[in-house]
């Protein structure tokens, strides 16, 4: 017996598949394969060119798939679904005297609040390549660190290099407040991780035909570049903007340090500051103004409540309770939070500050040593009650480590 394809005997292979006319190897099937699943990749593409209007996501559906993942953050769920849903009306609008431009969007919120999940969240609905990346490791060209063009590597990479589909993707930046330069004033000096990579930002979120290293990193000039035209491209922007706030009220002109005759008044409207926010906070928080006018929407994400946080632990499909309930189920052990547990928890991440990040720290400081007995022993329910939450986390020593967050 021999391959039909490649001739080999049934010695020289280490599989020989017999059919009804022939017969076919192992590697010469592993060749086929690699050729049918490009040839499919090329001619079945996902692309919102055969798309209808009418197939495409509405606002209100890509809302409610974002509610069973995120808590609460209605007004940023809002802007992303709107700007998502118009993204996908631009790429199957016409020639027409009428051109609609993109509306990139930048995000305000504290750490913990739900940016970069929201990114994720929405990346699994999408039929547009989509990606995120990470501003912190940019630099000016010339120095050491990541050109900005490798941004759109990542996009290239997500849909096997089809330039005409990456054309059409959307890029989640986030961390975008880590390139802030110091001040409001400009610079006097080369500034190269900050001020030098905004200025660099400014022609992929505008539009224009970048030259992009296919392996991504620093570019060199014997490489050869993939020219890729960023007009069709969404930019989504993310950041924690730490001590925006104190930029908000001066420009509100309200106190947020003092006395006062209503401090519980004082306090929560230092909370809804966010509300306020403004592009001219943001060029007082270190962002250029050529920067600011290509991210023409801006929405806050809000501090998460002792009540969004209860939600968080329980209510979402991937819900942390969720996951170590499934993670000790594989072990054919029911896990168990008493109510009293989770409201503790709930308090121990108010008082970090951590916002959600927080839960999952403290959720896995208590869990660490049932996962580790568990498995071994014959145990098939497990109660995590609110008295063996307090000893794992003074075992691990969270007060030290709480007072030392709060110097």
């Amino acid at each position: 017996m021999h391959c039909s394809f490649c001739g080999r005997s049934a010695k020289e292979v280490e599989l020989l598949m017999p059919g009804m006319d022939g017969c076919i190897c192992n590697d010469c099937a592993e060749q086929a394969h690699l050729l049918a699943n490009e040839y499919l990749a090329k001619h079945t593409s996902s692309s919102t060119e055969s798309l209808a209007l009418d197939e495409i996501p509405k606002p209100h559906d890509i809302k409610a798939y974002l509610d069973e993942y995120v808590i609460g953050q209605d007004n940023a769920k809002r802007y992303l679904s709107v700007a998502v849903y118009n993204h996908y009306k631009r790429l199957t609008q016409t020639s027409d005297d009428i051109d609609i431009e993109k509306s990139n969007i930048i995000m305000v919120g504290p750490t913990g609040t739900g940016k970069t999940l929201i990114a994720k969240t929405i990346a699994r609905l999408l039929k547009v390549p989509f990606t995120i990346v990470d501003a912190t490791v940019l630099t000016e060209a010339g120095y050491v660190g990541e050109d900005i063009e490798s941004l759109l590597t990542r996009l290239l990479q997500v849909c096997d290099y089809d330039v005409k589909q990456a054309e059409r993707g959307i890029v989640f930046i986030d961390e975008i407040d880590k390139i802030a330069r110091k001040g409001d004033n400009p610079s006097i000096t080369r500034d190269v991780s900050g001020e030098g990579v905004q200025q660099g930002l400014l022609k992929l979120l505008e539009g224009s035909i970048v030259n992009v290293p296919p392996q991504g990193g620093r570019k060199h000039p014997e490489q050869k570049m993939i020219p890729v035209n960023t007009k069709n491209i969404l930019f989504i922007c993310g950041g924690a903007f730490e001590g925006i706030e104190r930029k908000i009220a001066l420009r509100l002109n309200t106190h947020m340090v003092g006395y006062g005759t209503d401090s519980k008044q004082k306090r929560i409207e230092r909370e809804k500051l966010l509300h306020y926010v403004a592009p001219q906070d943001l060029k007082s928080f270190g962002l250029i103004p050529e920067i600011i006018g290509r991210l023409p929407i801006l929405t806050n994400l809000e501090p998460l409540d002792r009540d969004a946080l209860r939600r968080i632990l329980t209510e979402p499909k991937n819900a942390i309770v969720r996951q170590y309930t499934k993670l000790l189920k594989m072990d054919g052990v029911d896990l168990e939070f008493s109510p009293e547990t989770l409201d503790y928890i709930v308090d121990k991440a108010i008082e970090f500050k951590l916002g959600a990040r927080g839960l999952r720290t403290i959720v896995e400081t208590i869990m660490i040593d049932a996962m580790y007995d568990i498995p071994s022993s014959d145990t098939t329910h497990f109660v995590v009650t609110k008295e063996y939450a307090m000893q794992q986390l003074k075992k691990a020593n969270f007060d030290i480590l709480q007072q030392a967050i709060q110097k």
